[in-house]
């Protein structure tokens, strides 16, 4: 995939790697549904109040990752969008296991084919992202690699509020595959019990 394929707005990219193809060692996965968040103009970003050390790489040039670990348990990557120093990316929520499904089995043992990418943390599980991916470039020829995959039906494509934030919460920039089963299932908001 061309660096220049991200030098865009987040939003912008976001349905165009729909059908796209994210691979780590022998597991690819084709990408079902994706989130965008840009920023310093986006209430419910990790960028929104500016650079930390969690989310730097946000700040840096397009077409690498970002990683973050959540919930004291989980992985979730995101591809950074933009020219450097405007930071947004776009969530990788879900997909299709394309090859490696052993693997990806191995890694997710209790999980059905259609659910061992379900959701932003299967996903990385069966891919075996960590944040030792934090600021892979997957315009290089290293662990991380994005390519084309089939074209979707433009029919085909939703839009609709992203799940789970507690900001900007109506805000349409969760895209995703209409009918096909990996999709994870939308989730309003709810605040943690203390």
């Amino acid at each position: 995939m061309e660096r220049e394929f991200f030098d865009r707005d987040a939003e912008v990219v976001a349905p165009l790697l729909l059908g796209c193809v994210l691979s780590h060692g022998e597991v690819s996965v084709r990408l079902t549904e994706v989130e965008a968040y840009a920023g310093g103009r986006d209430a419910a970003s990790h960028a929104f109040r500016g650079r930390t050390a969690r989310n730097a790489v946000m700040f840096g040039p397009p077409g690498h990752t970002y990683v973050y670990f959540t919930y004291g348990m989980h992985f979730c990557v995101n591809l950074v969008c933009g020219p450097a120093g405007t930071p947004s990316a776009v969530l990788l929520r879900a997909g299709s296991v394309l090859s490696g499904s052993a693997v990806a089995s191995a890694r997710r043992p209790r999980s059905s084919v259609r659910d061992l990418a379900r959701g932003p943390a299967r996903l990385c599980q069966a891919l075996g992202i960590d944040r030792s991916l934090d600021g892979a470039d997957v315009c290089a020829d290293g662990p991380l690699r994005v390519s084309l995959g089939d074209p979707v039906d433009p029919s085909l494509v939703r839009c609709g509020p992203r799940t789970g934030i507690s900001s900007a919460t109506d805000t349409l920039w969760r895209f995703w595959i209409e009918g096909e089963p990996s999709v994870s299932p939308y989730r309003r908001h709810a605040p943690r019990s203390r």
